[in-house]
């Protein structure tokens, strides 16, 4: 089994010595946890692509502890980026832009560009800051599954990773992915939507491109089949709920925002009811 410690002065320097020879961390972040290594070491980053069975061509987010780390990582980073940095970071917003030729092309999925973001986390930012270097690093599940809020969904996921150290900081407390914001492209496109909208966006730089969300295998974390819980899951009308259960086979689950009357041997779960609430609740609920 990997092991689980608690986040201490002592185990985030544990963590420094295991990424700087080599090894992989799972750390916490505000939106998930994550599996990393450093962005600079090409053999540590396919180390984590092997044990995640992600596939190759899936870019990796580099953390980084500021925005003087994430120039060093990146081309043109300009007024735009230093006026999104200052609003948004540390927080759940990565940003794409031209990748400097000083990092590997595994941790940007063979291309030439890289997402980058400050993670808002007390934990990962000691660890970055503690390190000196940039963290690589996607969500701490098997390729396709329901990304961990908690260190122990971390350790669920990879029970055979024996090498694997977890540092435990709390559950996360934005609970889904961070938005994804390609800088590239006239407009600005948000690849990957998250806590940080399209509005709060366009109110910092003006238009962005939110229509075109989508499957995209440029954008981290975007592939066609993705957070997928092993439970097959579906969105049903309450109108509808009802008639969805002639076809159940076994137990289910609802998830709502009310107590749901279903009939044994089903039963609800009670979801938040405002956005933030039900997004840090919805990965955990979907894994139970």
């Amino acid at each position: 089994m990997p092991r689980i410690v608690p986040a201490s002065s002592e185990t985030v320097s544990q963590a420094v010595a295991a990424l700087r020879a080599g090894g992989i961390v799972a750390f916490p972040t505000e939106t998930v946890y994550g599996l990393g290594a450093c962005t600079l070491n090409p053999d540590a980053i396919e180390r984590v692509y092997r044990l995640k069975g992600r596939p190759a061509d899936n870019p990796l987010i580099a953390h980084v502890g500021d925005a003087g780390q994430a120039r060093q990582l990146v081309e043109r980073w300009d007024e735009r980026a230093d006026r999104l940095a200052h609003r948004f970071w540390p927080g759940p917003l990565a940003l794409v832009l031209a990748r400097r030729a000083s990092v590997p092309a595994i941790a940007a999925g063979g291309r030439d560009t890289l997402a980058v973001r400050a993670p808002g986390h007390p934990v990962a930012l000691e660890l970055l800051r503690r390190l000196g270097a940039a963290i690589s690093a996607p969500s701490a599940n098997r390729s396709g599954r329901v990304s961990p809020t908690t260190a122990q969904h971390v350790a669920e996921e990879f029970p055979d990773a024996d090498e694997l150290l977890i540092l435990d900081g709390g559950p996360c407390t934005v609970g889904v992915e961070s938005t994804v914001l390609d800088l590239t492209v006239e407009p600005p496109r948000v690849l990957r939507p998250g806590a940080v909208t399209a509005e709060m966006l366009s109110r910092t730089i003006g238009a962005v491109d939110a229509a075109r969300v989508k499957a995209q295998a440029h954008a981290p974390g975007t592939s066609a089949a993705h957070y997928a819980p092993q439970t097959p899951a579906r969105i049903v009308d309450t109108a509808a709920l009802a008639d969805a259960f002639h076809d159940l086979q076994g137990r289910a689950a609802i998830l709502a925002w009310t107590r749901t009357e279903v009939p044994p041997p089903h039963r609800t779960l009670v979801m938040p009811d405002d956005a933030a609430a039900y997004a840090t609740r919805l990965y955990a609920a979907l894994r139970e």
